[in-house]
């Protein structure tokens, strides 16, 4: 005897055919996309454009090599009113995500390096001496990471941009309290050829 909730093979197959329209009715592609020249607007309002958010970002000028000169790197990297001039970026305990204040300043290093390629920057990660060797030079090595993908995001290139950890090894401050533990667990951003 036949089950009741038995479903006939006919109607199995006419359900998988209509399955099938359904789908490829969704993945169907916009062949009436256009190709004509978009206007670019104002993005933030008040005539600056994209990558213009920073203003203290800019190209900086070329020698006659075609090199930045070290004069002009240091010039645009010690500016004080200029967020290039931070070139150490904080971490919390055991974390590798960048803290909210930092954001701007990674933002306005990937500018200045989209804007200016021939540039090649270090980032050098450590931590604090919490940790066994291993494990701190695995966190500075995400933390460096970090920082990295977000300069990558506002145009920086995979081959400007170097990392290393560094753990525990160079601390920036002496000491086994919160205070030194809290400057040590740090990325710094070292421009090739420009001397802190």
């Amino acid at each position: 005897m036949r089950s009741p909730y038995a479903v006939p093979p006919v109607s199995l197959l006419l359900l998988l055919i209509i399955s099938m329209f359904i789908l490829g009715a969704c993945a169907s592609v916009d062949k009436t996309a256009s190709t004509d020249p978009v206007l670019v607007e104002d993005t933030y309002g008040d005539g600056r454009m994209h990558g213009d958010r920073y203003p203290g970002v800019e190209t900086t000028p070329l020698g006659r090599d075609g090199q930045l000169s070290p004069e002009a790197l240091a010039s645009a990297l010690s500016d004080p009113a200029s967020p290039l001039s931070r070139q150490v970026i904080y971490f919390d305990f055991d974390r590798d995500d960048v803290r909210a204040e930092f954001v701007d300043v990674i933002a306005a290093h990937g500018a200045f390096l989209a804007r200016n390629s021939q540039l090649r920057l270090r980032l050098e990660g450590h931590t604090d001496e919490r940790g066994t060797r291993e494990y701190n030079l695995g966190l500075g090595e995400r933390r460096a990471q970090s920082v990295r993908r977000m300069l990558m995001l506002q145009g920086a290139s995979s081959s400007q941009i170097q990392v290393i950890s560094y753990g525990e090894e160079m601390p920036a401050v002496q000491g086994s309290n919160e205070q030194a533990w809290q400057k040590n667990r740090r990325v710094e951003l070292i421009y090739e050829g420009h001397l802190r």
